[in-house]
């Protein structure tokens, strides 16, 4: 696929599980949320994840403005919106942001982006203070993407602006060879555009047809190669955590 196929691919793989069931391949952890459940997860993440990072670099939150990239239907976006002062909320999916405008909709200081996958359009060079994602690198189907998105992350921060990006750092997935082989096969399909037939493939296999394709099992990234990135891109003092796992994070600041 070319890069304009696979970013809309990309896009309509999510608006898919959007409307399908938004909050579930959000936080695929658990079945039965509901909206509360769902935006208390988010809380608790942010405080799990988030806080203990912003005080070790230091970032002050009121009236800061901060991006959240991978925003989804706004699951971590509200326990943003309540602490910054303003929130560019970017995603890929146009049906998870209107999800998550209409849950969010007391908020006035978020700023609903849509996005291609691999830039931050649309927001300004070295004009926000924090920058947030999780769960998102994860499903990029191409390195190449994911660099880009590291890239950007960089250009939007302003000098001495702090970053937490969570990845996928497993380079052996842990699946059997049938499970590799199921997979591929079906993937194989999504990669050629005829994903009703992959998805069709996966239900009889009893795999979820939503999560066919590059879009959800996305590549994994290495440490050093995600270092190199950020660093050439402008970033120090990074830090690594879960290297080797899926859960893998770095974070750091923009050099001034």
């Amino acid at each position: 696929m070319t890069t304009n196929r696979v970013t809309k691919s990309i896009q309509q793989d999510w608006d898919d599980r959007a409307k399908k069931n938004a909050f579930y391949y959000i936080a695929s952890w658990r079945t039965d949320w509901d909206l509360d459940s769902f935006l208390d997860s988010g809380e608790d993440d942010y405080k799990r994840l988030v806080e203990p990072i912003l005080d070790r670099l230091n970032v002050q939150t009121a009236g800061k403005s901060m991006v959240e990239v991978g925003c989804g239907a706004g699951r971590m976006t509200r326990s943003f919106a309540r602490r910054f002062g303003r929130i560019s909320a970017v995603d890929i999916s146009s049906k998870m942001q209107e999800q998550g405008k209409k849950y969010l909709s007391e908020f006035s200081n978020i700023q609903w982006l849509l996005a291609d996958g691999a830039t931050l359009t649309g927001i300004d060079s070295a004009s926000n203070n924090f920058v947030f994602s999780y769960l998102v690198l994860q499903h990029l189907p191409e390195s190449s993407l994911a660099h880009s998105l590291l890239r950007e992350v960089v250009r939007v921060l302003a000098p001495r602006g702090a970053f937490l990006l969570q990845y996928n750092g497993v380079l052996k997935t842990p699946m059997n060879w049938r499970g590799r082989a199921a997979w591929g096969v079906v993937n194989l399909f999504w990669a050629a555009g005829l994903k009703r037939v992959g998805r069709a493939i996966a239900s009889g296999l009893g795999l979820d047809p939503e999560m066919v394709g590059k879009s959800w099992q996305g590549v994994a990234l290495r440490k050093d190669e995600v270092g190199a990135v950020l660093r050439d891109a402008g970033a120090t003092g990074l830090q690594f955590s879960g290297d080797g796992t899926q859960m893998a994070w770095c974070w750091g600041t923009r050099a001034e």
